[in-house]
């Protein structure tokens, strides 16, 4: 059986000040890195194979600390981004809503592709899915960690264990530095294990993406 972990990266300043970060590159803050550290240990014990991370650095800097205690090499992957939020990137979210107010009321009632150059829930979980499995399949059998984002993480699972946008609109978001387990067999195939483990710390708003 593989079992694969999705990991949030820790806090940022954007985080905890509710901007749209997207794909820009926002470094981690005192908090994040100590998010970090604290999890590190938690999924070093787990005896991963592998790991994998976006190449932004709140992610590759998450991976970092695992890395640190593993000694394993980390693998970057671009495909990991978090969503492009096109117009939307370094926004504060009350900005968005004054700026972009029908975009961002479909935004908030689910639908998956809002406009304003934000990439689909569909484009995003094909290209988050994919790079997950690849990762998988570094270790068959074996333990995988993937150090990702928190809008990412959510549909690259979901295209794995084919749900649709309804049944992910009730999965909740990973707060940071959290993970997502999912293990795989030849006669199961993929299935949720478990969801938004880690160390109970100080969090960003839900909505921090």
């Amino acid at each position: 059986m593989t079992r694969l972990i999705v990991w949030r990266h820790g806090n940022t300043d954007w985080n905890a000040g509710g901007r749209v970060q997207g794909q820009t590159d926002v470094s981690l803050n005192d908090l994040g890195r100590q998010q970090a550290a604290a999890a590190a240990p938690l999924l070093a014990a787990l005896r991963p194979d592998a790991i994998v991370t976006s190449d932004l650095s709140r992610a590759a800097d998450t991976a970092a600390a695992l890395a640190a205690l593993t000694g394993l090499p980390v693998r970057v992957d671009a495909r990991l981004r978090e969503r492009h939020f096109g117009l939307w990137q370094g926004l504060a979210l009350t900005e968005v809503a004054e700026r972009h107010p029908d975009e961002y009321a479909r935004w908030r009632a689910g639908d998956p592709d809002p406009g304003s150059g934000i990439e689909s829930l569909d484009d995003l979980g094909k290209r988050i899915g994919t790079a997950l499995q690849d990762a998988a399949d570094e270790a068959p059998g074996g333990t995988v960690v993937v150090a990702t984002h928190g809008a990412g993480a959510r549909q690259g699972c979901g295209h794995l264990l084919g749900w649709g946008h309804e049944v992910l609109r009730s999965f909740g978001s990973l707060s940071n530095c959290h993970w997502t387990e999912l293990r795989h067999n030849d006669l199961r195939g993929w299935h949720l294990r478990a969801h938004n483990v880690g160390v109970p710390v100080a969090q960003a708003p839900a909505e921090a993406v």
